[in-house]
């Protein structure tokens, strides 16, 4: 991988470090939520540091949307590219207030208004950080802290923001407190992310596409719901298999509380509460709540039953097998996964092109809700081994949150004023 091209992430990271050999390449669009997801030690969190310049691996390539800052004859240093960074730990500065956080590393212009970037009362607005501004973040939950510092990553006006699990220190309750903004940033804003995780909830919630790791190679990328569907790749090839939809309100039954969704290839009936005509909902589907029958029942508790082609059939073990389903008259829809046991495919007499009907059991509403105002956020980082801060010193007369997670008075290293106490250049 050598050329650039415009609307994408290009990536190409080989060599050691330390211990661990990564060999990554992998392609993704320049727009929307790109998940990197694998078990612990995979290498998405060495990929994302690639990404930001924090690792340095010779005759490695990086370009996003067009613009090189890899390749065999140039390195742009972390402090060079225009990235956010979020980190697990909101690591905010403690003697600053909400609203001094959110401002450092930004531009001098951020509180104009803005014909392009991402503007300081948008930023506000979509975090739901009106009410917090002043107070200091001692005095703030976890959560709130960590949406301060995706406010904090989003002001310094990236190209790209990097989250690097930034819900893995919460408890349930708090990362579902925030999700909901986070899917307001994906709905309302252009700016790609790269969203870091081992947990597919998070994921079928945010994520557009999908980038599957193991052992620091990149088993797959492509479109989540593609992936998903894909017998071959782990994901579809577990007794847990399931299935992300894309769908459309299209009305609400107030009578019987059901909101009716459109998906590639029919409609569904989920019980819900109200939810405006034409707004998007993200579906989860288990492959264990679909069944399959040769005919359309004529009396079933089941409300969800569509037309469907059998696109293929896998051996999952222990008697079962996991079943590709395209939903539609014309087999051409969404897709669905059916896991079944192989004693039922033999007894219905299945076989691969046939048209059958799927009889969903259960369909979870993940994402769409519209978030409250709120609360939190994540952190930046440095690598002083890259060799980037050879000859500036680090120390400070005021406290910093973690050496080792700075990333915005590098990068906006130029327009810091050299007299501020709180910047590295400062000492």
């Amino acid at each position: 991988m050598t050329a650039q091209t415009p609307g994408q992430i290009q990536a190409a990271f080989r060599g050691r470090l330390g211990g661990f050999q990564l060999d990554a390449s992998f392609s993704a669009p320049a727009t929307g939520a790109t998940a990197i997801f694998g078990p612990s030690g995979c290498g998405k969190t060495t990929v994302a540091r690639c990404l930001a310049g924090l690792h340095y691996l010779p005759g490695s390539f990086c370009a996003v949307d067009g613009e090189i800052w890899q390749d065999q004859s140039g390195f742009r240093k972390a402090h060079q590219r225009p990235i956010g960074y979020v980190f697990q730990e909101a690591s905010l500065f403690p003697h600053l207030s909400v609203r001094r956080n959110l401002l450092y590393g930004a531009p001098r212009d951020v509180l104009a208004p803005r014909a392009d970037g991402i503007g300081f009362d948008e930023v506000i607005d979509l975090l739901g950080l009106a009410r917090l501004l002043d107070r200091s973040p001692q005095n703030l939950s976890g959560g709130e802290r960590q949406r301060v510092a995706i406010g904090r990553a989003l002001l310094s006006q990236p190209k790209l923001l990097l989250m690097d699990e930034p819900l893995s220190a919460l408890d349930r309750l708090t990362k579902n407190e925030i999700l909901p903004f986070l899917e307001r940033l994906h709905e309302r804003l252009s700016l790609p992310v790269i969203y870091i995780s081992h947990d597919m909830a998070e994921i079928e919630r945010l994520a557009d596409h999908l980038i599957l790791m193991q052992h620091g190679h990149v088993v797959a990328a492509g479109p989540l719901q593609v992936l998903q569907s894909d017998p071959s790749l782990p994901l579809a090839a577990t007794r847990e298999a399931a299935i992300s939809l894309d769908a459309m309100v299209e009305a609400h039954d107030a009578g019987y509380g059901l909101l009716t969704l459109r998906v590639a290839g029919g409609h569904l009936l989920v019980p819900a509460p109200a939810v405006a005509a034409g707004k998007r909902q993200r579906l989860h589907i288990a492959a264990s709540d679909v069944s399959i029958a040769r005919t359309a029942p004529d009396t079933s508790s089941i409300l969800n039953v569509l037309p469907a082609r059998i696109v293929s059939k896998s051996m999952l073990g222990h008697g079962e097998v996991i079943v590709v389903l395209a939903l539609g008259a014309d087999g051409r829809g969404a897709r669905l996964l059916a896991r079944i046991t192989l004693r039922s495919w033999d007894l219905l007499g299945l076989a691969e092109a046939m048209m059958v009907f799927a009889q969903i059991k259960g369909v979870s509403l993940v994402s769409g809700t519209d978030a409250a105002a709120g609360q939190g956020a994540g952190p930046d980082l440095i690598d002083t081994s890259a060799g980037f801060l050879d000859g500036i010193s680090l120390a400070s007369p005021e406290p910093w949150p973690n050496q080792n997670q700075i990333l915005y008075g590098v990068r906006r290293c130029s327009e810091l004023e050299t007299s501020c106490p709180h910047s590295p250049l400062s000492a």
